[in-house]
């Protein structure tokens, strides 16, 4: 391992660590609660299932770069509890997230986690906004970090001319995201035309452009 993965490793760790300690999600009762994702029972959470393996607590997909041929040249690789199910009640889960060069993670929030990212590799321009319409705003480069607050609406850009990407951290082990775009013009069914014409001051044939942009894959 080379003196930056080393690097990597215990800022990730520590991260998870400190996470942990302020947890958004309730606090575990047991030593463990290994997810049943096929369980029926709706719980906070989910159901514990009764045959632990070590690979409930094993995954290897931030591994490797995911692939940025995406419409904003960004893709999100969760590691949440449907993806390990040991994060079950642990209260924190990671996510790895590559940048093509000018690619974009759209305004977006965690409506049950902050947010904390660590650049692997490249350069970023980052920010969020406050509930008093305050941008905060910063260019974060290969070894920084950059916090985001819960719930808050938060994005990030690379700018640069290379490749970029990030590990991000969550105190919940499910944080959930909502796409700001994605959730006003591709929801199921439809946000009204006369909700969105009057929030966005447009006229419909622009909401409703915008909308089949958004519109489910057939």
């Amino acid at each position: 391992m080379t003196g930056f993965g080393r690097v990597v490793l215990v800022m990730v760790v520590a991260t998870v660590m400190m996470l942990s300690s302020v947890s958004a999600d309730p606090d575990l009762l047991q030593d463990l609660c290994v997810a049943d994702l096929t369980s029926g029972v709706k719980v906070n959470g989910f159901a514990c299932k009764s045959n632990v393996i070590a690979e409930d607590f094993f995954f290897a997909g931030l591994a490797n770069p995911g692939a940025t041929n995406t419409t904003t040249g960004s893709l999100v690789t969760a590691a949440n509890v449907e993806k390990i199910p040991g994060l079950n009640t642990l209260g924190v889960s990671l996510s790895r997230i590559d940048y093509a060069s000018g690619g974009l993670n759209p305004p977006h929030t965690h409506p049950r986690a902050t947010e904390i990212v660590f650049v692997l590799e490249g350069g970023l321009d980052v920010g969020f906004i406050t509930t008093a319409n305050v941008l905060i705003s910063k260019s974060i480069k290969k070894g920084e970090i950059f916090t985001f607050p819960k719930g808050l609406v938060h994005f990030q850009k690379n700018n640069g001319k290379v490749p970029a990407s990030v590990i991000a951290a969550f105190n919940s082990q499910l944080p959930g995201t909502q796409s700001i775009a994605a959730t006003l013009f591709g929801a199921t069914p439809p946000v009204p035309d006369d909700v969105l014409t009057k929030a966005f001051q447009v006229d419909t044939k622009e909401v409703e452009k915008i909308k089949s942009k958004f519109a489910p894959k057939k």
